[in-house]
């Protein structure tokens, strides 16, 4: 099938399905342009509304943007990590939340006592990854709707993060899952685009 007929079969507008998914790339480098608080709520009030299991919304935010948090978390990034989180003109830790279902009540009203579900730690935490995980990916699709670019990390000391930002392990009340650089792209910002599988080495009808 080519993209053009992909794209009729789709209510998305094209231009919309180019922003999202064919145009869009991981940015590695930013303009100096900054990018504000309304911008990322305005990204978060959009991808709040997809799905996460038991609507648990696990994903944590926290938006780096003072010099001593930056450097702070620059020293846990590693190789060439730490310069492209250095320049950057936004940074935000996307973190899983362990206690996201206290939350359950008010997020799942319908099953009293959805929270107790989750009593068991392992459960609760593997629960919150994976969810927060889905989150994470609606989060860089919000970004691109809001016509910037997202550059996610994932070379870094996670322990030493969580260290810096959630506090000591005893105690910890999230855990971060990835580190993602937000702004307007660079001229520069792109790798080449990367071979994607094919429809018939996916899919498969039974």
């Amino acid at each position: 099938m080519t993209a053009t007929t992909a794209a009729r079969l789709l209510a998305l507008d094209p231009a919309a399905q180019d922003l999202l998914f064919r145009e869009a790339r991981t940015a590695n480098t930013f303009t100096s342009e900054p990018v504000t608080d309304e911008q990322i709520q305005a990204v978060y009030d959009l991808v709040k509304y997809a799905p996460t299991s038991m609507n648990q919304q696990p994903l944590r935010i926290v938006l780096v943007r003072s010099a001593e948090a930056r450097e702070r978390l620059v020293r846990h990034m590693t190789g060439n990590n730490a310069a492209k989180v250095s320049a950057a003109p936004l940074v935000a830790l996307l973190a899983a939340d362990y206690r996201f279902h206290e939350k359950l009540p008010r997020l799942f009203p319908h099953l009293p006592g959805a929270s107790e579900l989750f009593a068991d730690r392992t459960v609760r935490e593997e629960s919150a990854c994976f969810n927060a995980t889905l989150q994470i990916a609606y989060f860089i699709l919000g970004v691109r709707a809001a016509g910037l670019a997202a550059g996610p990390v994932v070379g870094f000391d996670a322990e030493g993060v969580d260290g810096e930002f959630f506090g000591e392990r005893e105690r910890r009340t999230a855990t971060v899952l990835t580190v993602v650089n937000v702004g307007k792209p660079a001229e520069n910002a792109w790798f080449a685009r990367l071979p994607r599988l094919e429809f018939h080495e996916v899919v498969t009808t039974v």
